[in-house]
């Protein structure tokens, strides 16, 4: 079964993120209090926990949630395979696939302490469909367009 691991949040874009209890997912805005919030297509970012590994195994041990800029840290799903338009219920929450990966800006925070960020390769942006609070623990659900319960 596919879970959140962590929440996490950052008052400056291009930085590492802190862990948060829960969060709080707002229409036309995404998490509340984190730096990448706003109308727009990447609303919220997620990574697999399974990425972030990949980093570890490559003498980054200390690596942890939200090192990669992440708002939410899953579990159990592989995401950058899942189609733009792929739907999420995650807790309280529905969330829409806008875009997996992305482009690295240059003195990334994140590129310069881990050597290598998996980002722009395995993670994913969304948009909030439906508000709702978010905690570490909670499912998620694929629905795709027609389908549910993938």
């Amino acid at each position: 079964m596919a879970k959140i691991r962590s929440v996490n949040i950052s008052e400056k874009k291009g930085t590492i993120k802190t862990r948060i209890e829960s969060g709080r997912f707002e229409l036309n805005l995404g998490l509340v209090g984190d730096a990448h919030s706003g109308s727009w297509h990447r609303m919220v970012s997620l990574l697999a926990e399974e990425s972030i590994e990949k980093v570890r195994k490559m003498g980054l041990p200390e690596l942890k949630a939200g090192d990669f800029a992440e708002n939410l840290t899953t579990e159990g799903i592989v995401l950058h395979t899942l189609p733009i338009g792929t739907k999420l219920r995650i807790g309280q929450t529905l969330i829409e696939v806008t875009q997996i990966g992305k482009e690295c800006h240059a003195g990334c925070e994140i590129r310069n302490k881990v050597g290598d960020c998996v980002m722009p390769r395995e993670g994913i942006f969304c948009r909030v469909l439906e508000a709702g609070d978010v905690k570490a623990g909670d499912d998620i659900t694929v629905e795709m367009e027609g389908l549910k319960k993938l």
